[in-house]
């Protein structure tokens, strides 16, 4: 099954690269493609709980899903 995921804090080509190489690298995670343009990850999977590893995956790196909280931009505004 394929999943995308709308992610924040995806600004350039280096952090396309970075969730490419880190999510290549779950073993059960394949196709992952990265569009910076539109703060997009897609991937194949065969579960549920699957794509919920890819998730949180997502949020330890800095790239939180649309749905979860923004914990950079939250660090950002206390300062």
């Amino acid at each position: 099954m394929r999943t995308t995921f709308q992610v924040q804090n995806l600004k350039c080509g280096g952090c396309a690269k970075t969730i490419s190489n880190k999510l290549s690298g779950i073993k059960e995670i394949k196709e992952v493609i990265v569009e910076k343009d539109s703060s997009s990850v897609s991937f194949d999977h065969q579960s549920a709980d699957e794509a919920s590893l890819v998730k949180e995956a997502l949020k330890r790196m800095g790239y939180p899903t649309i749905d979860d909280e923004n914990g950079l931009w939250t660090r950002q505004n206390r300062l």
